[in-house]
C-alpha cells in the first residue's frame, strides 16, 4: 500500500495517524522537521505521498514538480503524491473546510467573515468562502487589516480562526474577544485540541453556534487518501471518523461530593476502557509533599485551591484520560473551562 505521513514542526499533537488507521490499511507516520530539513526530505524520496501542516504548506510549493489547479489558485499545498513525473502538489484542506462549513454557507452568502491569520490555512480558508459568496476579511499582525482595529468589522456574521492560538499545548488562548461581534452568527475554529478552544468555549457561553476542527481534519484526510490511492470513500466516513475519533480522544472528568464513588467509579472505567487514571487529590499531595490536612493548615484552602487550578490545567490540556477530581473543584470558576476544553464531564450524586 505504500509509505505515506505527516510532515511539519510540531506534531505531538497530531491525531492523523490515528485518521488515516481508520480510512484504510496503510503506513502513515508523523515526521517533524525543522525547516532546515524541509528540502532534504522531500527529495530523499522515502515516501509515496504525505500531508503537509503548519508551517510548510507554502514552503513546499518550491519542491512541488506539478501542482493542481487548486493548490496553485489557493498558493498552498497540504498534500502531496509522487507521481511518474515527480512531486504533485494538491490542496485537500478545501474540500475539508467545505464539509466543516456545511449548510451555514447559503445562509451566510453576502454576508461578512473575518478569517483569523494569513498563512497556508487561510488561503484556502478565503478561497472556499469567496468560491460560497462570503465577503472574507483576513485579519492579521499587520497590515490594514490587523488586531489594533478589529472595531471596523463589528459587523463579521462569521469568523475563522485559521491561526495556532488556543492549540495544545498552549491551551486557554484565544485570539479574539468575541464579544467585539455582536452580530456573529457561527464561529469555526480549525483547530481540534483540545476539543473545545477558549475561542469555542467563549462562543458556547454566548449562545453562538460554533464548530471545532475535527470535522475539517477528517474530511480533508480521507480526501488526500483519495488522492494517494485514486480512489472514492463513502461520503460519510468522514463524520463517522470524526465523532469516533472525538469520543476516544477526549477526557472523562468525573465530579461530585467528597464519598460518592469518584475513584471506584474511575477504576471501573479504567478497566473497560483501558484508560489511564488521574486524580488530582493524589497529584496536589504529591506535588506539595504532604497531606491535603497539611496544606490546608499551611496554606489555608485558597492555597489548596491554587494548587488544584494549576494540576487541572496541566493534566486536562491531555487527551483519552479519566480523572477523578475533588469534591470542590467546581466551585473555583477558573476550574469550569479547564474541565469542558477537552472532557465529558460526568456529576455523580
Amino acid at each position: 500500500m505504500g509509505r505515506y505521513g505527516l510532515i511539519g514542526r510540531k506534531l505531538g499533537h497530531s491525531f492523523s495517524p490515528a485518521i488515516h488507521a481508520m480510512i484504510g490499511d496503510y503506513e502513515y507516520k508523523l515526521y517533524p522537521l525543522e525547516p532546515e530539513e524541509l528540502e532534504g526530505f522531500v527529495r530523499s524520496g522515502g515516501l509515496d505521498g504525505f500531508n503537509v501542516t503548519i508551517p510548510y504548506k507554502q514552503a513546499v510549493m518550491p519542491h512541488c514538480d506539478e501542482l493542481t489547479e487548486q493548490a496553485r489558485s489557493i498558493g498552498s499545498v497540504n498534500t502531496m503524491v509522487r507521481t511518474e513525473n515527480g512531486w504533485l502538489g494538491d490542496n485537500t484542506d478545501y474540500a475539508g473546510f467545505v464539509r466543516l462549513l456545511g449548510d451555514s454557507a447559503e445562509r451566510l452568502a453576502g454576508k461578512k467573515a473575518i478569517v483569523l491569520g494569513s498563512g497556508g490555512a487561510s488561503r484556502t480558508v478565503c478561497a472556499v468562502l469567496k468560491d460560497k459568496g462570503i465577503e472574507a476579511v483576513v485579519i492579521s499582525r499587520q497590515g490594514e487589516d490587523n488586531y489594533d482595529n478589529l472595531d471596523r468589522h463589528a459587523d463579521a456574521r462569521l469568523i475563522v480562526n485559521s491561526t495556532p492560538v488556543g492549540m495544545y499545548p498552549d491551551n486557554g488562548r484565544a485570539a479574539v474577544d468575541l464579544s467585539l461581534f455582536p452580530d456573529c452568527e457561527l464561529v469555526l475554529d480549525l483547530i481540534y485540541n483540545p476539543a473545545r478552544t477558549a475561542l469555542i468555549l467563549q462562543a458556547e457561553s454566548l449562545g453562538i453556534e460554533c464548530r471545532s476542527g475535527m470535522l475539517m481534519l477528517a474530511a480533508q484526510a480521507v480526501a488526500a487518501a483519495e488522492r494517494f490511492f485514486d480512489t472514492r470513500y463513502d461520503s460519510g466516513l468522514a463524520d463517522s471518523i470524526a465523532a469516533k475519533i472525538a469520543a476516544e480522544k477526549q477526557n472523562i472528568v468525573l465530579i461530585g461530593m467528597p464519598g460518592c464513588g469518584k475513584t471506584t467509579v474511575a477504576r471501573e472505567l479504567s478497566k473497560r476502557t483501558d484508560r489511564p487514571i488521574y486524580d488530582t487529590d493524589d497529584m496536589i499531595v504529591e506535588k506539595a509533599g504532604m497531606s491535603i490536612p497539611e496544606i490546608f493548615k499551611s496554606r489555608g484552602e485558597a492555597g489548596f485551591r491554587a494548587l488544584e487550578t494549576e494540576i487541572l490545567r496541566k493534566i486536562s490540556a491531555e487527551s483519552g484520560l479519566i480523572l477523578a477530581t475533588g469534591g470542590g473543584v467546581v466551585t473555583v470558576p477558573e476550574n469550569r473551562p479547564l474541565i469542558r476544553q477537552n472532557s465529558v464531564c460526568v456529576f455523580l450524586e
